[in-house]
């Protein structure tokens, strides 16, 4: 017996299973809409009764000269009008309330999705199409999420309702009345899956102009700009991409235009062929219905009609939504390659000895590029590894590693015996700090951005980080002190400067274990060296382990690990390496960047 392949879904079966999801959305606040449901039902049943009591005026009040009844009827026609306007203000709260928290869901959703992608998903994704989606997408559906869901419920309960009352005032012209509508519905659909392929290429535009504006307006964007004369050529990419956009608007506010106002016509005219064909029986001797009967007949068909038109229209809207869900759901769907365990072994930091093993690690990037290959590498806690070698060697990686910012392809990373693999985010976050050759900086204070790693420190303990990373007395320089504000990406204090604030900030956490990526690279030799001074301070009882090009940040390791294309080289101390007259010290001799001294 041959297995068969499973067929691929049909576009009814992913339509379908869209809605679904969709629907699901609205799961948590069932109650509400219950609420929203009910209020709709007894507005749109109250409203009918209008019509009722215009015909009970027109043919039994105003002929008969009942004034009681004539009172009675006007202001119970007053009292439905108040109560409809009140339950339609309450379903209005309610499901812009839902909407809103929807919105809010999918917005958390979709951050908390991209805070658990590893980092190589941020390598190869512009920033400013993951604002995109979270800003324009999000954005985008707000109107549908928002008042679609009530906006259906009332049409759809106006529509059945009056259909109802219009059979039992005269069945004949309620079949005339309802005889359009399938073709109505089947223009509706096409003008709606037209309408989708536009949006979901509007929301392409829209990403693309985010990334523009995010990454040529930056501080570094404009400085790239300006300095490269390139200015002209960013502005005339930026109207390209809004000219595109322009045109998309203009599609996707025309698409269908010409049909939906066909259907508009076709509806208006119908309450004159009605008053046309009951017309004619009177005339002639034998009146179908009653004036009253006719006037009320009409009235509801009003209140059939204009529901209905909003009926389709809303269809139409939500096709164009789908685009945006589409967006959405591919954020909400990626699955992250670096999880958090299930069942995590708990490694507290303050119970930490803080050794650290590679243990025959291989890792790739992917099936064609293997960054390396068998490290088999023991740093005892409270000691020293430096990680020196060329470019493009594998250094970063393998520091990485450790704080799990990539998982191995091959073999394990240990803390204490323990796989980092098997570790909670928040244990190996408290056991692991990494200063990275890239420093980042918020938008905020100092003291925001020191605090970034330690939310309840004192003011006390960020006097003592900043004085271990010798920033401190350029901080109690500045105007407002630890309150100044860095600027974009920090750009308010120098390299420098940077650096030794994300120096203090690793000190502030505190970890047993540090990773840095040259974090010195930036310094000048004499900030250098005080800063060297404050982490050889700071690594003493804790394990270090050092990426770098400068031999002042590693002569004094306790071991050197030497990495070419992946693979360990050599490895000892510095005078075992010099000694040894090999790859290091070949290393040294051509490298302008190392000081060859000791």
């Amino acid at each position: 017996m041959t297995s068969q392949q499973a067929s691929p879904p049909s576009q009814a079966q992913t339509s379908h299973a869209r809605l679904r999801r969709i629907v699901r959305l609205f799961h948590p606040y069932r109650a509400q809409l219950a609420g929203v449901a009910a209020l709709v039902g007894l507005s749109s049943i109250i409203g009918l009764a209008s019509p009722f009591l215009l015909r009970a005026i027109l043919d039994t009040a105003l002929p008969h000269g009942r004034t009681g009844l004539l009172t009675l009827l006007a202001a119970g026609m007053i009292v439905v009008a108040a109560l409809t306007a009140v339950f339609s203000v309450l379903q209005t709260y309610i499901s812009t309330a839902v909407g809103q928290e929807v919105m809010h869901d999918l917005r958390s959703a979709v951050y908390a999705r991209l805070q658990s992608m590893p980092l190589s998903f941020f390598t190869t994704t512009r920033t400013g199409e993951v604002q995109s989606r979270i800003a324009n997408d999000i954005g985008g559906m707000q109107s549908t999420v928002t008042s679609t869901a009530t906006s259906l419920v009332s049409n759809f309960t106006t529509v059945v309702a009056a259909v109802i009352a219009m059979f039992a005032l005269n069945w004949l012209l309620t079949l005339v009345s309802l005889i359009m509508l399938p073709f109505f519905v089947w223009i509706s659909r096409r003008v709606g899956t037209e309408r989708r392929k536009i949006t979901g290429e509007r929301q392409r535009k829209l990403a693309g102009m985010s990334a523009i504006v995010e990454e040529s307006l930056s501080v570094s964007g404009i400085l790239l700009s300006r300095t490269m004369g390139r200015s002209p050529a960013l502005i005339a990419d930026f109207s390209n991409e809004s000219r595109g956009l322009v045109d998309l608007e203009i599609r996707s506010n025309m698409a269908g235009r010409w049909r939906q106002s066909t259907i508009q016509i076709v509806m208006a005219a119908m309450p004159a062929v009605i008053y046309w064909a009951a017309g004619l029986t009177m005339t002639h001797g034998h009146p179908l219905v009653s004036i009253g009967t006719l006037v009320a007949f009409t009235t509801l068909q009003t209140s059939l009609l204009r529901p209905t038109v909003q009926l389709l229209s809303t269809g139409v809207d939500m096709q164009s939504s789908l685009a945006l869900f589409d967006r959405i759901f591919e954020y909400l769907d990626l699955r992250p390659d670096i999880e958090e365990p299930v069942l995590p072994v708990s490694h507290p930091a303050a119970e930490a000895d803080g050794e650290v093993r590679f243990e025959h690690v291989g890792f790739s990037y992917d099936a064609d590029r293997k960054v390396l290959s068998d490290i088999d590498i023991t740093v005892p806690a409270g000691t020293s590894l430096a990680i020196v070698g060329e470019t493009g060697s594998g250094k970063t990686t393998l520091g990485y590693l450790v704080a799990r910012l990539y998982d191995v392809t091959e073999g394990r990373v240990t803390i204490d015996g323990t796989d980092v693999r098997d570790l909670s985010f928040a244990d190996l976050s408290a056991n692991v700090g990494v200063v990275s050759q890239e420093t980042y900086l918020f938008h905020a204070s100092v003291a925001e951005n020191l605090r970034f790693a330690k939310p309840d420190a004192t003011d006390e303990e960020l006097v003592a980080a900043a004085r271990a990373a010798q920033i401190h007395d350029h901080i109690a320089s500045l105007p407002d002190g630890y309150d100044t504000l860095v600027g974009e990406r920090g750009y308010r204090f120098s390299g420098g400067e940077k650096q030794r604030l994300a120096v203090a900030r690793a000190i502030l956490r505190n970890p047993p274990i540090m990773v840095l990526d040259e974090a010195t690279s930036a310094l000048d030799n004499r900030t250098e060296r005080e800063v060297q001074d404050a982490i050889d301070a700071l690594s003493r009882g804790r394990t270090t382990i050092t990426i770098a090009h400068r031999l002042s940040t590693i002569r004094d390791a306790d071991q050197i690990v030497v990495l070419d294309q992946g693979h360990v080289m050599e490895r000892g101390t510095h005078r075992e390496l010099l000694e040894r007259n090999g790859y290091y010290a070949a290393l040294l001799a051509r490298d302008e960047l190392f000081d060859p001294v000791g």
